[in-house]
């Protein structure tokens, strides 16, 4: 069974910077897509960013140039090091993993002050 495991959300000013970490653990496909959505209250959930097993990465137009994306694979661990934080940044921020199903993390909160 796979599990998703993020850790790194909490209090962070504007124009800060904060890191996120998501462990996996189970059975998992060597092929595969590690990424993040977040979901602000009142709002759905969106898409973030990727990153595939073999370094193919992609962003939202909202997050490209400040975060970025990186994935450890012998460790099965993806990273999301958020700079540049911005008022609309807050959220929980959810781990996805996609090998041959798709799976969530619980989230971790991620809060912005100004």
């Amino acid at each position: 069974q796979v599990q998703l495991v993020e850790s790194g959300g909490g209090l962070v000013q504007a124009g800060g910077s904060l890191r996120l970490s998501c462990a996996a653990s189970g059975s998992i496909f060597s092929a595969n897509i590690m990424g993040w959505y977040r979901q602000a209250p009142g709002k759905q959930r969106e898409y973030v960013a990727g990153i595939s097993s073999s370094g193919s990465i992609n962003y939202a137009d909202s997050v490209r140039g400040r975060f970025t994306i990186s994935r450890d694979n012998a460790k099965k661990t993806v990273y999301l090091q958020m700079n540049s934080v911005k008022p609309e940044d807050p959220a929980v921020y959810y781990c996805t993993l996609r090998a041959g199903g798709s799976y969530w993390g619980q989230g971790t909160q991620v809060t912005v002050s100004s």
